[in-house]
């Protein structure tokens, strides 16, 4: 007898990048109105300018 742990599949990195691909090409289709596109590019946004911030922050401490 097969359970149910033993039959699920755990993704691989081609999967998030798939994933990725498809949100991408939400954001860029008629599929979502435009005050969500916005919203979720305003989000995707800041969340690249925070990391890049902090990346910076890390980078300058490990200088000094």
């Amino acid at each position: 007898m097969e359970t149910a742990e033993s039959s699920q599949i755990l993704a691989g990195r081609w999967d998030i990048a798939g994933g990725v691909f498809r949100f991408i090409g939400a954001l860029v289709s008629d599929v979502l109105p435009g005050w969500a596109k916005w919203t979720i590019g305003g989000l995707v946004a800041l969340g690249v300018l925070w990391e890049a911030g902090n990346w910076l922050r890390r980078r300058r401490s490990a200088v000094r």
